[in-house]
């Protein structure tokens, strides 16, 4: 009795903890970069997105931990069909790392894309760009590009008279020239959309000059407080801290950075790569951070890339320093330095709610039966879509994704809508119509980190015949179709399903409308980890295989599960770390 007693009270107490937490990450799956900003009690976070589109999602809360989608700022595609190219541009290109703030009522987006020619004698072209909105759900502009801006990651900051800078990096020593290696600072005319007066480099980092990107300002405490990147984005990454009494410099490295990384826990910690952070104050005066980290779910990867984490953050004096000038004597710094998960120093995977009174209410799930006569926000394409990739009026509660000859392959807008892979143990569904006419046709499922790599497991139609089969196009490795056979019984109907258990992928399929599933094949879960800059998608695909054809493929619902994986993770190898992405 006495034993069970016990065994109540500390279940209790455990099943309280757990309501007084919050998981880390906030935003799971894909979501590198964050930027946030807070209007009232209203806090939203946009995220680099690279080639895809639409790009720049927005997300809103009310409460840190709870995070709704509610639109993009490029969602037109006229804003990425010019001087921002989605269309063709390269992987691991277009947008990186936003900026976002509010001031004056209108909301703000600074950023970078990235295009480099497929003439690798061409350089990279690089612009920084704005966009604005009333309302952070959109519509937003289109886009301002500021001339004259090198570098990535811009910042924009509102100073107390009202002024604009615009806050961005280039080479070190060299104020034109594209590089990450110094942070420098110029007026902003947003009248006009252009720099004004005199460019001021103002710091390269607390190692020199190391992958220094990233830049926010803040004005706190009397001072300007400038936060940055540093290390590169892989397993070196961190957040390091200056300081001034003017925002043109000089800045003072902050004795205690790096302020926030995981390059000293070990490589078996559940989060690595911890870094790009953005700082934001609640009404109460308390302050937290957000920042990019890499789960280590599979020999230190995982399919979801860098996702945005929440961190608690304290103001305190920073530990004395050697004064410079008298070479005898340890003088305190006076002024204050934020201090990042106070408690243990790092990134948790638990921790204590900001809002005692608002648990968080973690979904890992997403499903879309088409009915809607617009597409959930959830999905999203590779580059622009080609004009006539979809609809969802052709056939009522279905979603008609019609062949493209276009397959995966490098710079291509082919035929696949996916949404953000939130946890790696999954079970994902798709129910599909197609009835393929010509030899190559073919629709199904896919599972996809980049143009590269990449799993289908599909129906097509070859040698007359109709075939199931699945295909992978492992990292740096030719594609290889691992199961192939003939589908005499097929209807024109299936139930596709991919499972995600145990280390490994389980692909099943149902041509009786779900009564019953056979299993096809099963492979390791380890095809499509992301080792770059975002994280895997999971979605619908078709193609006529280079044909032109008015063959689609039309599919009544997807359906997916994701489950918080648990247990030892394994350790880096050495040709998994990265110093810079």
């Amino acid at each position: 009795m006495i034993k069970s007693i016990i065994t109540l009270l500390f279940l209790s107490s455990f099943l309280s903890a757990q309501e007084a937490t919050f998981t880390n990450p906030i935003l799971p799956g894909g979501h590198p970069d964050p930027s946030i900003c807070r209007v009232g009690d209203d806090y939203y976070i946009v995220n680099s997105t690279f080639e895809y589109f639409p790009g720049l999602p927005i997300h809103h809360s009310k409460d840190l931990v709870n995070w709704e989608l509610i639109g993009y700022g490029l969602h037109r595609s006229e804003q990425a069909t010019g001087v921002v190219n989605l269309v063709d541009v390269q992987q691991n290109g277009g947008i990186h790392a936003p900026t976002v703030r509010y001031h004056n009522g209108l909301f703000y987006i600074i950023v970078t894309t990235i295009y480099s020619p497929e003439d690798k004698s061409k350089s990279s072209e690089n612009v920084n760009f704005i966009i604005t909105a009333e309302d952070p759900a959109g519509p937003w502009s289109d886009p301002h590009v500021i001339e004259g801006a090198p570098g990535i990651d811009p910042d924009i900051y509102f100073d107390d008279d009202g002024t604009a800078y615009f806050i961005g990096t280039h080479a070190v020593g060299q104020p034109n020239k594209n590089g990450i290696g110094e942070i420098w600072v110029q007026e902003l005319d947003l009248n006009n959309w252009k720099l004004k007066g005199e460019r001021s480099s103002i710091w390269r980092g607390a190692c020199d000059g190391c992958c220094v990107e990233g830049p926010h300002i803040y004005k706190q405490h009397g001072m300007y407080y400038l936060l940055i990147a540093e290390g590169g984005t892989g397993i070196n990454h961190a957040v390091m801290m200056a300081a001034s009494d003017k925002i043109t410099g000089p800045y003072e490295s902050c004795p205690r950075n790096p302020i926030l990384t995981s390059r000293h826990l070990s490589n078996n910690n559940w989060v690595h790569s911890t870094g790009h952070a953005d700082l934001i104050e609640l009404p109460d005066g308390r302050w937290y951070m957000v920042a990019l980290g890499k789960r280590s779910d599979v020999n230190g990867a995982t399919n979801m890339g860098r996702e945005s984490h929440l961190i608690p953050v304290v103001w305190e004096p920073a530990i004395m320093r050697w004064e410079q000038v008298r070479k005898d004597v340890w003088e305190p710094v006076k002024y204050l330095w934020p201090v990042c998960a106070p408690e243990t120093g790092r990134v948790e995977r638990y921790a204590e709610l900001p809002f005692p009174d608002k648990p968080q209410y973690r979904n890992d799930a997403f499903s879309d039966n088409f009915d809607s006569d617009k597409l959930n926000n959830e999905w999203n394409f590779r580059r622009v879509p080609q004009e006539g990739t979809y609809s969802l009026h052709a056939k009522k509660g279905h979603l008609r994704l019609y062949l493209k000859p276009e397959t995966f392959q490098l710079r291509e807008q082919y035929s696949f809508m996916g949404f953000r892979q939130k946890e790696n143990d999954f079970e994902y569904s798709a129910k599909m119509e197609f009835s393929p006419e010509k030899n190559g046709a073919e629709a199904g499922i896919s599972i996809v980190q980049q143009d590269d790599n990449y799993v289908n497991f599909t129906v097509e139609k070859n040698n007359n015949n109709i075939d199931i089969k699945l295909v992978v196009k492992g990292r740096k490795k030719e594609i290889t179709i691992v199961k192939q056979e003939s589908l005499a019984e097929y209807g024109g109907e299936i139930i596709f399903k991919l499972v995600s258990h145990n280390n490994k992928y389980q692909y099943l399929f149902s041509i009786d409308g779900g009564t019953s599933f056979r299993l096809f094949a099963e492979t390791s879960d380890d095809l499509v980890l992301c080792y770059g800059y975002i994280g895997t998608n999971i979605g619908v695909y078709a193609t006529s295989n280079g044909e032109t054809t008015d063959e689609y493929a039309d599919y009544d619902w997807v359906q997916y599960q994701g489950h918080q994986r648990l247990g030892k993770t394994t350790r880096l190898t050495p040709s998994d770390t990265t110093t810079s992405e």
